[in-house]
């Protein structure tokens, strides 16, 4: 099994994926070389970027991503200013100093490759990093996936070739699941609702309180992100010229009276999913739930509907660990990479999580909640992967607007029925894999079809 808080990482936009993944896996790469005794040798690095960080790599700002982690830095913890800075002084000075001090060459418009023929087999996003010493000859050759979601993996990881090649991967817990029956049968032998089951599981990784200080503190970010996206006017990076649009909205819903409550909770929940997103594509600290693409969804509804009440930290912990739970599900039995699945894995997986996230606070029984999951999830299908320019902003920002409404109206329709719904948790994630398994690759994160091609970029 593994933890909901693998699901819910801290890091900056505007890609789990194409970002957050590629800085932890040049992190993980100079550990290696640190480990093996042979960081002080190394005087060149050359990182290949293949498949789709290739393809929208620039848009994701990928070969930033690259050079965060080359020096050392983590997304959990980096300062997007700082390292906006850092960037800035490796393309000026064309060096990069390594973790042990010493500094080597290192132009990014020279090795940090696009190799835009290599279609990686094992998964669509792939980086391959190498490292020379003086004499020219090679200290390490490593290829590594970045699998969705901020997750990464090497070529063994994915391959396990044999049994005693397997890398380790989650702990032993108490109420292990590999499907959302699973998961229903355990509630109903235990009278746990999914909350509690996933809590007692996170048991077996850390000590609660670690568990419910972390859970807070991703709600905290959560929450820190819609407000900034709230407060800063201006332009997104990248060259389309898209406005933020969160703070004049914001502006005119607190200036206006309330005057028809159900129209207004679209343009609640809107205006907080496109702050959150805004900066997400601006480069902002954002928390993958479960992708940087999708991340406005669940902080909408959290902000909306927990927040506001006295029982409001029980809420939001509930809403985190129930939505994460339904996330493992996802992680384990499909994808929630848009190089893989298309969309449908990033906001369709999101709005899925949010529905069952918010009908747990509304006191559904577990099978609602599974019900809300598949309502959720069950009318994104098909959801195509095709950001205009590569950039995580058209059609990114608005989906996610429209990914909150679409949750909390699924919560709704399951809490008006109590037996198990004719389309199973179970269906619906498989019938996921097989839609992105079968989607053509120019509609899962590549820019070359759908939006991508028919929208004039300038």
């Amino acid at each position: 099994m593994l933890s909901v808080l693998d699901i819910f990482r801290v890091g900056i936009g505007p890609s789990s994926s194409h970002t957050v993944g590629p800085i932890r896996i040049a992190n993980r790469f100079m550990a290696d070389l640190s480990a093996a005794g042979l960081l002080g040798q190394v005087r060149r690095i050359e990182v290949e970027l293949q498949g789709s960080l290739a393809l929208t790599g620039a848009g994701h700002a990928t070969p930033k991503a690259a050079m965060l982690g080359l020096l050392g830095l983590e997304p959990e913890t980096l300062d997007p200013e700082s390292a906006d800075r850092a960037v800035a002084n490796v393309e000026a000075t064309k060096q990069i100093g390594l973790t042990d001090g010493h500094v080597i060459a290192f132009d990014p418009q020279t090795d940090i490759v696009f190799a835009y023929d290599v279609l990686p087999a094992l998964h669509p996003n792939g980086m391959r990093l190498r490292a020379w010493d003086p004499s020219g000859a090679l200290l390490a050759d490593e290829t590594w996936y970045s699998t969705g979601g901020g997750f990464i993996a090497t070529e063994r990881q994915l391959l396990r070739p044999a049994p005693d090649d397997i890398v380790p991967a989650g702990v032993s817990v108490p109420h292990p699941f590999g499907s959302a029956a699973d998961l229903l049968a355990i509630c109903a032998s235990t009278g746990l609702s999914i909350a509690s089951v996933i809590l007692e599981n996170e048991d077996a990784f850390r000590p609660r309180e670690e568990t419910e200080a972390a859970l807070d503190r991703i709600a905290g970010v959560m929450r820190a992100c819609i407000d900034r996206g709230l407060m800063k006017d201006g332009t997104l990076p990248g060259g389309l010229s898209v406005r933020r649009r969160a703070p004049a909205l914001w502006k005119k819903l607190k200036s206006s009276p309330a005057a028809n409550e159900r129209e207004e909770l679209f343009d609640w929940l809107n205006v907080y999913a496109m702050a959150v997103n805004e900066e997400n594509a601006s480069g902002g600290q954002v928390v993958t739930a479960p992708t940087n693409g999708a991340a406005g969804i669940i902080p909408s509804v959290i902000r909306h509907y927990c927040t506001d009440t006295e029982d409001c930290v029980d809420r939001l912990r509930r809403f985190l660990l129930t939505a994460g739970g339904i996330g493992l599900l996802y992680k384990q039995r499909a994808s929630i990479s848009g190089a893989e699945m298309g969309c449908q894995g990033e906001v369709g997986v999101a709005c899925s999580m949010a529905a069952a996230g918010l009908a747990a606070v509304w006191g559904a029984s577990p099978q609602q909640v599974c019900n809300a999951a598949e309502i959720g999830m069950e009318h994104n299908l098909g959801l195509t992967c095709d950001p205009v320019g590569g950039l995580v902003q058209i059609p990114c920002i608005e989906r996610n607007a429209i990914g909150a409404v679409k949750a909390v109206n699924a919560a709704r329709l399951a809490l008006h029925s109590v037996e198990q719904a004719r389309v199973s948790l179970d269906q619906v994630i498989e019938t996921m894999r097989q839609t992105g398994m079968d989607m053509s690759s120019k509609y899962k994160e590549t820019s070359q079809g759908g939006l991508a091609v028919n929208v004039i970029e300038c």
